[in-house]
């Protein structure tokens, strides 16, 4: 016996649901495109120049290969520009962590007067890193800053001129950054404090664990992820660290306190070496992915976990 099937009726669309699901498309679709050009298309324009032998302008008619990375790599001033950078990153990095650690673990103790403190400490990420850099440049300078005051003061003897000399300069821009930084890593390890469960501290206080044994068994341990959000955060700003070198120093005295960003800028704009420029900044996006896809990787692989 033949069986008849029937057609289930169509159900017609309600424009109100149809409107609804494209509408939040339709008004990200435009900052997507542009995201998309201005970004990503001009990673791939950068990484084409890098490949070329650009100079004052964009030439696509002579293709070096790796040559402009060759050149870069056995040029002086970018291998000063890296040294620095590994000086600057390490203490930027080191010395913001623990300072903010410290001042969290002050104002995790709720200690009087925290809704003022915690504001001071927070003004210097309020300032732009040119702001920061005039300030510290000010304060630093010999004929204008503490080394002219203590002198006026009949400390004739005290003598700072780590900003004038070439192997001391890049300290001073370590000094400027931490002052400005360190409040904000305080605020990421003071929000990781607070969400520390207190039921885990009340358990090991009655197994009568000092305070610094359950800081140092319990609490830091679980801190892990803020640590390491700090440590991207901090890294990527050392990577890309340029307005604050060109505040402070503009790179000197002579290339003492260059960096991979100010190298690029020098190199592009003031001497016509588009190329070379095209290939610090390349290695520069590299270095700031070898930091954000593994933290991406680890925060990803955390989430499916859960």
């Amino acid at each position: 016996m033949a069986t008849i099937s029937v057609a289930a009726p169509r159900v017609a669309a309600n424009p109100r649901a149809t409107l609804q699901e494209w509408l939040p498309k339709l008004v990200l679709a435009p900052s997507f495109a542009l995201i998309l050009l201005f970004v990503y298309g001009f990673i791939v324009f950068t990484g084409v120049l890098s490949f070329t032998g650009s100079k004052l302008l964009p030439d696509f008619s002579t293709w070096v290969g790796f040559g402009n990375y060759v050149r870069l790599f056995n040029h002086p001033n970018w291998i000063t520009a890296l040294k620095n950078l590994a000086i600057f990153a390490t203490l930027y990095i080191v010395v913001c962590s623990v300072l903010g650690l410290g001042l969290a673990i002050l104002l995790d103790q709720k200690i009087r007067g925290e809704g003022v403190l915690r504001p001071i400490y927070l003004y210097p990420m309020a300032l732009s890193f040119i702001v920061t850099g005039v300030a510290w440049k000010w304060f630093l300078d010999p004929g204008i800053g503490l080394e002219h005051v203590m002198h006026s003061w009949g400390w004739e003897s005290f003598s700072f001129r780590w900003i004038k000399e070439g192997k001391f300069a890049i300290y001073t821009i370590v000094i400027a950054a931490v002052w400005q930084s360190s409040g904000f890593v305080m605020a990421m390890f003071l929000a990781g404090l607070r969400g520390v469960d207190n039921e885990i501290i009340k358990a090991a206080q009655i197994d009568g664990a000092s305070t610094v044994t359950i800081y140092r068994r319990i609490i830091i341990p679980l801190m892990r992820p803020v640590f390491l959000s700090a440590f991207v955060v901090l890294a990527h700003l050392a990577i890309k660290s340029y307005d604050l070198v060109v505040a402070m120093t503009d790179g000197g005295p002579g290339t003492a306190t260059w960096t991979p960003a100010l190298f690029m800028q020098k190199f592009t704009f003031g001497r016509n070496e588009m190329a070379m420029g095209a290939s610090s900044a390349i290695i520069m996006m590299m270095m700031i992915f070898s930091i954000i896809v593994p933290y991406l990787y680890s925060e990803l692989r955390g989430g499916r976990r859960q």
